[in-house]
C-alpha cells in the first residue's frame, strides 16, 4: 500500500513566509502600542450645543504616558468669543481654579453689561492624578454661547507628573492633515427656539413662561376649562354607551339560552 506524501515547501518559499508572518506580528505590535499616540485631549457637549444657548460640557483628558501620570490641565477660552459664565463641576481628587480677563468691548447679558469674562480654568490633582492607561472628564456649564460663531476652540495645556507638557493648541486646517497636538474644538449647531439665546439663562426662560402662562386673559382659560369638561363629558358618555351595549348583548344570551332551554322541556 502506497502512502502518498505532501511535497515540502522549498526552502526560500518557507523563509518568505516565515519572514511575512513575523512582519505581521511586528506591525500588530506598533500599531498596539502606539494606540495611545491618537488619543487626544478633546470636549464633547453633553447633549446640544446650539448658538445662543447654555449647555454642559465634558472635557475629556487621556493620559498618553506609562511612565507619568497627568496632575494638571489648563483649558483656555476665546476671548473674541467671550462666555460670561463658566462653572466647572467639582471633581473628586481636583482643584479648580477660574480665572477671568477684562474685555476690550463691554459683553452685554441679560441687560446688563459685562467687562470681564472667564479666559481659562485650570485643575490641578490633589492626588496622584490621571494614571497610565486611564482618562478623566472635567464637566463644565458654558453659556451664553456665541451667535455669530460655528466652534470654540478651546487651547489646552496638559502636564504630566515628570514634568513634561504637552501644549494641545494646534488648531485644524480645512483640506489639511490632523496636526500632531490638535486643540478641543467645541461644534456649535443651529440655534433653536428652546435654545436661542436672546438674553434669557434657563431660569429665566422658566419664570418667563410661567409669566405667559399666568398672563392669559380669562377667555383662554375659561375656553380651557370649557374643553376640559367636554372631553369629560364625552368620556363618560362614551363610558356609559359601552356599559348599556353590553348589558343588551348579556340580556340578548340570556333570552337565546332561556328559550332553548324551554323547547327542551317541552320536547322532553
Amino acid at each position: 500500500m502506497s502512502v502518498s506524501r505532501v511535497p515540502a515547501l522549498p526552502a526560500r518559499r518557507t523563509l518568505a513566509v516565515r519572514a511575512a508572518l513575523a512582519g505581521g506580528v511586528a506591525l500588530s505590535s506598533v500599531v498596539l502600542l502606539s494606540g495611545t499616540a491618537f488619543a487626544h485631549v478633546g470636549v464633547q457637549p453633553q447633549g446640544e450645543a446650539a448658538k445662543g444657548g447654555y449647555a454642559t460640557v465634558n472635557v475629556k483628558v487621556p493620559n498618553e504616558r506609562d511612565n507619568a501620570s497627568t496632575v494638571k490641565l489648563e483649558v483656555n477660552f476665546p476671548l473674541d468669543h467671550p462666555l460670561a459664565s463658566v462653572m466647572p463641576q467639582p471633581v473628586p481628587g481636583w482643584k479648580a481654579e477660574v480665572t477671568k480677563s477684562k474685555l476690550d468691548k463691554p459683553l452685554e447679558l441679560h441687560g446688563k453689561k459685562i467687562n470681564e469674562a472667564v479666559s481659562k480654568v485650570i485643575w490641578t490633582a490633589d492626588g496622584s492624578g490621571i494614571g497610565p492607561g486611564e482618562f478623566q472628564q472635567f464637566p463644565l456649564s458654558l453659556g451664553q454661547l456665541p451667535e455669530d460663531a460655528d466652534q470654540l476652540v478651546l487651547k489646552s495645556i496638559q502636564t504630566y507628573s515628570n514634568k513634561e507638557v504637552v501644549r494641545w493648541i494646534e488648531e485644524r486646517k480645512e483640506g489639511a492633515e490632523e496636526p500632531q497636538n490638535p486643540a478641543p474644538v467645541l461644534k456649535l449647531s443651529a440655534a433653536s427656539d428652546d435654545h436661542h439665546g436672546g438674553g434669557a439663562t434657563p431660569s429665566a426662560a422658566a419664570s418667563a413662561s410661567a409669566g405667559e402662562e399666568n398672563g392669559h386673559d380669562d377667555k383662554a382659560g375659561d375656553h380651557d376649562k370649557d374643553t376640559v369638561a367636554s372631553s369629560s363629558s364625552s368620556s363618560s358618555s362614551d363610558t356609559t354607551a359601552r356599559i348599556l351595549g353590553i348589558i343588551g348583548i348579556l340580556v340578548g344570551v340570556a333570552g337565546v339560552a332561556f328559550g332553548v332551554l324551554a323547547g327542551r322541556r317541552r320536547s322532553a
